[in-house]
């Protein structure tokens, strides 16, 4: 029997149509701030501003040249933190190679309230408290709770084993899942054993950044798959799940592409429109 399939295209169409209401109440507005021309960022943006369109929001592209200081880059940070007219923005990442160590200062300079990407310290650190508090986490984790609810799929008391400790996806999809009551092991490049480990899961999600990593031998009858991985290869883009061979046997998986990476996006619009409701009950 063949695995159902988690469609992220499918659940963020639905996730997107129930913020339509909100966007149209709220009247938010989305900055995107990009230096440089790297190629997978411009795709990525172009996929943000589709779903903005999709729910009626208002958005900006802030196109700097590749050269762009990081003087210049704050001075631009600054003044979206104070117009009153922008409810969240993100500095699309990676930057170019001479601002790439000044990353941790750019996210910090986001005002926390403006923060949709959810990686400033304030907001990972409210996430931490419960899941009361996660007001804006970070999208692709945020994305990946989003469709295991939309497929019903539960957590708790569940054994999730998570491959990739990154602090865009592993560290904090594994507090989102303790919040929920699972129980959560975080596996890394230097896991002994790792197939005996990833064998015990109920859900498995792996986030390495390597295609095919995850083989069937690794994962045990009836597991549910969550493939992060993007990854580009001769043949197109591949997880890094080997979903060819894993997908008889699963219960549920993802695809790649189609699957995580719609429901990262559309957590962003949700975070952006929370954003404003935040703002203006504060």
């Amino acid at each position: 029997m063949s695995a159902i399939l988690l469609s992220g295209k499918e659940a963020s169409s639905a996730l997107l149509e129930g913020l339509k209401p909100e966007v149209a109440k709220l009247d938010p507005k989305l900055v995107v701030v990009q230096v440089g021309e790297d190629p997978a960022s411009s795709s990525y943006i172009k996929q943000k501003f589709k779903a903005c369109e999709t729910v009626g929001m208002r958005s900006e592209h802030k196109h700097l040249p590749e050269d762009t200081s990081f003087e210049d880059l704050m001075s631009i940070i600054d003044n979206l933190n104070n117009d009153d007219d922008v409810t969240g923005f993100i500095v699309q990442l990676p930057l170019p190679k001479h601002l790439t160590d000044k990353e941790p200062e750019v996210n910090r300079a986001i005002d926390p309230k403006k923060d949709v990407d959810g990686f400033g310290a304030y907001n990972l650190g409210k996430m931490f408290l419960s899941k009361d508090y996660e007001d804006l986490p970070p999208a692709t984790p945020s994305g990946i709770i989003a469709l295991l609810e939309y497929y019903k799929i539960p957590v708790e008391g569940k054994h999730i084993v998570i491959v990739g400790r990154s602090n865009i996806v592993g560290k904090p999809i594994a507090v989102m899942l303790i919040n929920r009551s699972a129980t959560v092991t975080v596996c890394n490049s230097r896991t002994k054993d790792l197939a005996k480990i990833t064998k015990q899961a109920d859900i498995l999600i792996c986030a390495v950044g390597k295609a095919h990593f995850i083989t069937k031998d690794m994962v045990k009858d009836g597991v549910v798959v969550i493939d992060v991985g993007v990854n580009r290869t001769d043949d197109g883009l591949k997880g890094d799940v080997d979903f060819k061979s894993i997908e008889p046997i699963a219960s549920a998986i993802t695809p790649v592409p189609g699957g995580v990476g719609p429901m990262t996006v559309t957590s962003l619009i949700r975070n952006c429109v929370r954003a404003k409701e935040r703002q203006i009950n504060n």
